[in-house]
C-alpha cells in the first residue's frame, strides 16, 4: 500500500479531468486570450493561441502519467493508459458540437504523460537509491527497510 496515496490522487485528477475534457465549452477565447496577453504584455510576439492550447494540453497530461506511473511502478501503463485515453478523448469530442477533436491534441497528451513518467522514474529512482544508502549504512538489506 505504499503508493495508494497515488491512486486517491489519480482518482480525483481522473474525475475533475473527465469534466474539463468532456464539456461542451469551448476553450478557444481562453487560449486566444492567453496569446494575446503573452504578446501584448509579456512582449512574446510569436505566441499564438494554437501553442498555448498544445502548452495547456502538455500539462494538463504530466499529473496522468505521474501519478499512474507512481502507484504502478510501470512506466510503459502510464504512456499506453495516455495515449488510450486521448484517443478516446478525442473520439467523443467528434460527436460533441462545440468541441473539435486532434491528433495534435493526442500528441501533446501523451507528451505531457510521457513528461510525468519521466519525472516518476526520476523519483522512484532517487527513492531507491536513498533506500540503498540507508540499508548499507545500518547493515540492513534494501527489502527490509520499511518503504512509503
Amino acid at each position: 500500500m505504499r503508493s495508494q496515496w497515488a491512486l486517491w490522487v489519480l482518482a480525483v485528477y481522473l474525475l475533475l479531468a473527465a469534466v474539463v475534457l468532456m464539456s461542451p465549452l469551448s476553450y478557444g477565447a481562453i487560449t486566444q486570450a492567453i496569446a494575446t496577453w503573452a504578446n501584448e504584455e509579456l512582449g512574446l510576439a510569436g505566441v499564438r493561441d494554437g501553442m498555448v492550447e498544445f502548452a495547456a494540453n502538455i500539462a494538463f497530461f504530466v499529473p496522468f502519467g505521474l501519478l499512474l506511473s507512481l502507484s504502478t511502478r510501470r512506466f510503459w501503463i502510464g504512456l499506453t493508459a495516455a495515449l488510450v485515453l486521448s484517443a478516446s478523448v478525442e473520439l467523443v469530442q467528434l460527436i460533441l458540437p462545440s468541441r473539435v477533436a486532434s491528433l495534435r491534441d493526442v500528441l501533446a497528451n501523451v507528451l505531457g504523460a510521457a513528461i510525468g513518467c519521466l519525472i516518476a522514474l526520476a523519483i522512484l529512482h532517487s527513492r531507491t537509491r536513498r533506500r540503498r544508502a540507508a540499508a548499507s549504512g545500518t547493515g540492513q538489506s534494501p527489502s527490509a527497510t520499511p518503504s512509503g
